[in-house]
């Protein structure tokens, strides 16, 4: 039988061909939706204060019973919340932990729990898994249901189409600025600080009574966020207001403490909302082990049932105050809450200044009100349409009773009382359903005197309803009502950055102070000696034709140019620099400071600040000089390397500075000629790069090879060498007996 050929098998046919799609439609059709549903479902809280993890596991627990009667384990309402939230039981048991009043997130909680969560104001201190603990709602969480059984919010399928969710709850107060809320989303985040209840019903109330209101009114009403950790704020009137009127900026706060002097201890009772305990206790042993904080001898954490304690041991003899200084600048005990008021109104995110936050609450909460109130009213309407059916049968019960005796089959009693009495259907159904026991004179006249209240009630409704003055009195008397029952005293203090500055963050709060002398040699040889080792005046060790041209008292918090001669400035700190003895031959500059090659020092100058109306004097090679400003090198941050600091156009062999008066420089000539005069006689130039006027005439070939302001050093006939004006051809020095 003869084979059957086959085609050959091409391999490129069943290779599957790449699908191109742009980033435009990547963006569009994968991205945005992904950024989107975290931005309006997950991260950034809505109106009512709450994010959608929030309100899942609040509405469950208040659907089981827990408002009323004992606590259950947190393992039930974490499996019960998973109807509303699919993303796993320990998101839910997290988003739950940070509700709890445990773990002290809240200045309101809306959990009551029992067992270990944990504090926020801790990393490391882990809750504990959730079937060992126990949880219900706090009564404080009646606010935030008030109304949600009566239609006041609307409500949505949960993800499985099982049951209905609300999308908002009516919260009785907002929410919105009493709960602290920090969310980050997709290319958006929310940080949104707590502030006290009572004021912000106060303020809520005076927007009702005056939309108006102002910002500098609402901040006498509202004085600041107030943080369940207490704390202080560093009251910065602009700024606070700044925040209240875009939503936008910074609250910085300082923790509290006490100072114990018989048992030489700092207390450290409440700290910044943002801070966490071990970051201050490492950050403050790390200064400790490196030497800048050497009056502490232990940090502690004290934490035991009363409460947050962090406990520093000093030294008999350090400042306590100065501690504190150092711990401010240095550690989170003193540190910002960065506020970003961004949350979703009517699914848009918008960022809001507190004023206009409140306003938007207060047209929610109007919807809210209108809602539960027109619920009350049609439920009303209803009871009053059956009283009515009623008592059209009060004087004749017997004809009632007769007519459903006489009726043969059970679905024609209702149209047969109908048709008798003139009642609506569901008149007729509510006469038909009374307990034989309820079919008397008595009972029948009780539910009938309803009748006239009910129908008040219903006429007080309608005038709320259209009464937009009596509407805002109802959310007016439930925000007072929930003040006195709710609110509490300020947790955090007010304090005014006026008596309670800032400290600089920089080094001079970590680096012992004392007096150095300075010292630099011609081959760029530094020295920082103490004033010990400088009165000892041992001789100093320099190499072979090396001389010291420049010597001067300093602040070990001072620092010092290095000028060099390529026309460059190097700044460094004296603090940096070890204490030497004058029998060392101390730091050589330009490896120390990473210098070029071929580059040296020719000059230095120590400052604290730099002057703006002081000079540098330059003398150059070629013999020219120039004087320029020493405000030309002040600059914004503090640069460790200025180019352009001054001329390369010949070499310079002296830099000095010049304050408000004048000084005297001795310039020498490599053919023998000296000269000495003022350095006002000198050009001002207001360029740095200048390279200056002619001081001293130069013949073919010569060149300044020395300038001096040391002039008390080279003896009496330097003074011969004086020249009143320039430029000046100097004066033959190979006679006079001059020290070089």
């Amino acid at each position: 039988m003869a084979k059957k050929k086959t085609a050959p098998i091409n391999p490129k046919e069943n290779e599957s061909v790449p699908v191109i799609q742009p980033i435009t439609e990547t963006l569009e059709k994968n991205y945005m939706p992904y950024a989107m549903s975290v931005i309006i479902s997950r991260a950034l809280p809505e109106i009512d204060g709450f994010k959608p993890a929030h309100r899942k596991l609040l509405y469950t627990m208040y659907k089981m019973g827990l408002m009323t009667g004992g606590r259950t384990k947190s393992a039930n309402i974490v499996g019960s919340t998973m109807r509303l939230n699919p993303h796993g039981d320990a998101s839910i048991y997290e988003t739950m932990v940070r509700l709890t009043r445990g773990h002290e997130a809240l200045l309101h909680p809306f959990v009551d729990s029992k067992g270990n969560f944990g504090k926020h104001y801790s990393r490391d201190m882990a809750y504990a898994a959730s079937r060992y603990t126990e949880a219900k709602l706090e009564p404080f969480c009646s606010e935030i249901f008030n109304g949600i059984d009566k239609n006041s919010v609307d409500f949505v399928p949960n993800y499985d189409n099982t049951m209905e969710e609300p999308t908002l709850f009516p919260t009785s107060f907002p929410n919105i600025l009493v709960s602290v809320n920090i969310g980050i989303a997709v290319g958006m985040a929310c940080s949104i600080c707590s502030f006290n209840l009572g004021e912000i019903c106060d303020g809520t109330v005076a927007l009702l009574k005056n939309p108006k209101t102002t910002i500098e009114r609402l901040l006498e009403i509202i004085k600041g966020p107030d943080f369940p950790g207490g704390a202080q704020i560093l009251y910065d009137a602009q700024k606070m207001a700044k925040i209240y009127e875009t939503g936008i900026g910074q609250v910085k706060m300082r923790a509290k403490y006490v100072i114990d002097e018989k048992e030489h201890r700092i207390d450290i009772l409440e700290i910044p909302y943002s801070a966490s305990i071990e970051s201050v206790i490492n950050k403050t042993k790390e200064m400790i082990k490196s030497g800048k904080l050497k009056e502490v001898t232990d940090v502690r954490d004290g934490i035991d049932l009363s409460g947050f304690r962090l406990v520093l041991d000093y030294r008999k003899d350090a400042d306590p105050e100065m501690i504190m200084t150092k711990l401010f600048a240095a550690t989170e005990l003193e540190s910002s809450f960065d506020c970003n008021f961004n949350i979703l109104i009517g699914g848009t995110p918008r960022t809001l200044g507190v004023k206009d936050i409140l306003l938007e609450w207060i047209e929610f909460r109007k919807g809210c009100v209108r809602r539960e109130l027109e619920f009350d009213l049609q439920k009303k309407k209803d009871k009053l349409e059956l009283l009515q059916g009623l008592a059209k049968i009060l004087f004749d019960i017997d004809k009632a009773i007769m007519i459903i005796r006489r009726t043969e089959h059970e679905e024609d009693v209702v149209p047969n009382l109908a048709a008798a009495f003139s009642l609506t259907e569901r008149q007729a159904e509510y006469v038909a359903e009374i307990k034989l026991r309820h079919i008397n004179r008595e009972y029948i006249l009780n539910r009938v005197k309803e009748v006239d209240q009910i129908e008040q009630e219903i006429r007080d409704i309608q005038e709320t309803l259209r009464d937009e003055l009596k509407l805002k009195g109802l959310i007016i008397s439930q925000l007072q009502g929930i003040k006195k029952k709710y609110g509490k005293p300020r947790k955090t203090e007010i304090v005014d950055t006026v008596d309670h500055p800032t400290p600089v963050a920089d080094k001079n709060l970590f680096i012992d102070q004392y007096t150095c002398r300075l010292v630099l040699t011609r081959a760029g040889y530094f020295k920082k000696l103490s004033m010990q080792a400088a009165r000892a005046a041992d001789e100093h060790k320099l190499k072979e034709g090396d001389y010291i041209i420049y010597e001067e008292e300093a602040s070990n918090l001072d620092f010092v140019f290095f000028f060099t001669d390529k026309g460059q400035i190097y700044r460094a700190d004296i603090y940096e620099f070890d204490l030497t003895k004058a029998s060392q031959m101390g730091d050589y500059i330009p490896t120390r400071l990473g210098m070029e090659p071929d580059e040296h020092v020719v000059a230095c100058k120590m400052f604290h600040e730099i002057p703006e109306d002081d000079h540098f004097v330059y003398i150059f090679e070629n013999g020219k000089g120039v004087r320029v400003a020493t405000g030309s090198y002040i600059t914004k941050s503090k640069r460790k390397k200025l180019t352009g600091a001054f001329s390369t156009d010949s070499p310079a062999v002296g830099v000095f500075y010049e304050g408000k008066t004048p000084i005297s420089i001795f310039m020498r000539t490599d053919n023998g000629k000296g000269m000495l005069i003022k350095s006002n006689l000198i050009v001002e130039k207001s360029t740095r790069t200048a390279g200056g006027n002619q001081l001293m005439q130069l013949t073919k070939k010569a060149k300044v090879e020395m300038a001096t302001d040391r002039i008390a050093e080279l003896g009496e006939d330097a003074l011969s060498c004086r020249k009143l004006a320039l430029p000046s051809t100097g004066v033959n020095i190979s006679k006079l007996k001059l020290k070089f």
